[in-house]
């Protein structure tokens, strides 16, 4: 039997305009993320992530580089918006990330790359960096809904999340893909520029399996619904991952489907900072790989 993604249920249900009203609410004095700007971006006002009352999408199109469950062999049907909560200074996609460029677009516009990318064969939706332009994107996933799309939504993001925000997508989004970047608070403040981020990442990785529990696929492998998790491992131990991954084992799960990922490189600003100014060794990467095998942690990728 085929994957019937939560966001038709609530559509069915009629509660879903009202999910729509109540994260559009929290545009007018911006709370969509934990960054808590508080600026009216109703009005074009913008804080943080630079973007106002409509989201702006950098590219979208199947995408073959992610995890395999999601890319499966026709891609995941990724939507990378433009702007974001974090200010990674040695983030690889800086020239979307940090400059607010990209194509404005209208609910309507964007549930129509939704439907185009589901026309061309994608396996889902997959919305890169969306933390920000949650409210919107609940807006053109509606309208796409009620024009056809049947496809599972990824949430494909830094983990810097709000639990309000997070509440309001449940039973919408049917994948989470956050990233857990630091177990340290001063790193996220010094590399990343923003306040307590494992506490809010943990709170916020820990409500999204509470939502949709471990990474479910189908008889083809696909993912259909769960959590994924993503780290990537920083030069001299510096995103925390011993106690990332023992924060995965004990507090989420030991069937978490987890990304380790080597392909730090510095990029962006990261020469300013000596210790990131060079890539990942392979006996680093080795290291938390044995790690996570130590502790159960065998579901997932290791590239």
């Amino acid at each position: 039997m085929a994957y019937k993604p939560g966001y038709l249920s609530l559509l069915e249900s009629g509660k879903f305009e009202r999910r729509i009203q109540k994260a559009r609410e929290l545009l007018s004095s911006c709370t969509v993320c934990p960054q808590t700007c508080q600026v009216n971006r109703l009005e074009g006002e913008t804080g943080e992530c630079r973007i106002g009352s409509r989201a702006r999408v950098s590219s979208y199109g199947p995408h073959l580089g992610e995890e395999s469950p999601l890319r499966g062999w026709r891609g995941s049907g990724t939507i990378f918006f433009s702007g974001c909560n974090l200010h990674c200074q040695y983030c690889q996609n800086a020239s979307i990330s940090q400059s607010g460029g990209g194509r404005e677009v209208s609910p309507e516009q964007l549930a129509g790359m939704m439907l185009s990318l589901q026309e061309r064969g994608c396996h889902n939706i997959n919305f890169v960096s969306p933390t920000h332009v949650g409210p919107q994107i609940m807006e053109a996933v509606y309208v796409a809904a009620k024009q056809g799309l049947t496809l599972p939504l990824v949430y494909n993001t830094g983990g810097y999340d709000s639990i309000q925000m997070l509440e309001l997508f449940s039973g919408i989004v049917d994948i989470y893909m956050p990233d857990m970047k630091y177990a340290d608070p001063q790193a996220g403040e010094t590399y990343s520029r923003i306040e307590s981020y494992p506490t809010v990442n943990q709170h916020a990785v820990k409500e999204m399996h509470r939502q949709t529990g471990d990474l479910v696929l189908d008889e083809q492998g696909i993912a259909v619904k769960g959590l994924l998790i993503r780290h990537l491992i920083l030069p001299h131990q510096l995103a925390g991952s011993a106690q990332i991954l023992k924060f995965i084992a004990e507090e989420i799960s030991r069937n978490t489907y987890l990304n380790l990922m080597d392909q730090y490189r510095p990029s962006y600003r990261a020469h300013r900072y000596p210790e990131l100014n060079r890539r990942l060794t392979r006996e680093e990467f080795a290291e938390v790989k044995k790690l996570a095998s130590e502790l159960g942690l065998e579901r997932g990728d290791r590239h």
